[in-house]
């Protein structure tokens, strides 16, 4: 006589266990998985390095900065147009933005307009934040953890441009130049801060260097810029001096020490 129950007890894969991987005890495998899913998605979409855009979830193209959102779309555009024209192969210097509206959205927009894959590193917020539409399929990311949101913006990244923002913008630029500034990102980087007058009464770098805080090479690390056109060229010029020709495309792994 068979008196065994009618259900399965065998125990769930603890990596197919929902209830486990949402607990403390499992922290490590979620943070893990953040650093894990963009690596094996990006090595699918060949993607080899990226221009990444920082700016404002508030500067709607209809708003009273909607400048900075048409600014933002034309540039990337044009940077993406530039990029397609380059040697095939991987995907070099493909636009990036934080995958929300806006600044980030513009950004995402003005790739698509040039036909090209663009990446959007989306973040849980309880408000503002939601993908856009104009991130490429595949390329969609959403975080949980703030820090391995920025570990991917710093990565693979070989310019940075900065357009007005509020407290994640600040946050985001500031860390970048923190980790450039200690070669913590030994590669070449290019960093453009756009609207000069609106950055320059926002962060006094010059007040920084009267008290001592940081060295006058320290104001080497960045350049302003107040229209699409020398944006353009300041980025384009940059990447193909750090990045382009028979001796450049140094792995990324040998470039970064994050």
């Amino acid at each position: 006589m068979n008196n065994a129950p009618d259900h399965d007890l065998r125990p769930t894969l603890a990596y197919c266990n929902e209830e486990f991987l949402k607990t403390p005890d499992a922290r490590s495998l979620r943070i893990l998985s953040e650093y894990l899913y963009p690596l094996w998605r990006f090595r699918k979409e060949k993607v080899k390095d990226t221009i990444v855009f920082f700016g404002s979830a508030r500067a709607h193209e209809s708003g009273p900065n909607g400048r900075y959102y048409n600014d933002a779309r034309e540039l990337a555009r044009r940077l993406t147009e530039w990029s397609n024209g380059l040697a095939a192969g991987s995907r070099r210097f493909v636009v990036t933005s934080g995958g929300g509206p806006a600044i980030m959205e513009a950004a995402n927009r003005g790739a698509q307009d040039a036909g090209g894959k663009t990446i959007g590193l989306n973040i849980g917020l309880p408000f503002e934040q939601r993908p856009n539409p104009f991130i490429s399929p595949g390329l969609s990311f959403e975080f949980h953890y703030f820090f391995m949101r920025k570990f991917w913006f710093a990565y693979l990244a070989k310019a940075l441009v900065v357009f007005p923002g509020g407290f994640g913008t600040l946050d985001e630029l500031t860390e970048i130049l923190t980790l450039v500034q200690t070669q913590k990102l030994v590669k070449k980087m290019v960093v453009l801060l756009y609207g000069s007058e609106f950055w320059k009464e926002v962060l006094n770098f010059d007040a920084l260097l009267k008290h001592g805080m940081i060295a006058e090479s320290d104001l080497e690390l960045f350049q302003y810029s107040d229209s699409v056109d020398s944006a353009f060229e300041i980025l384009r010029d940059g990447l193909t001096k750090y990045y382009l020709g028979p001796d450049k495309g140094t792995p990324e792994i040998a470039k970064s020490r994050i």
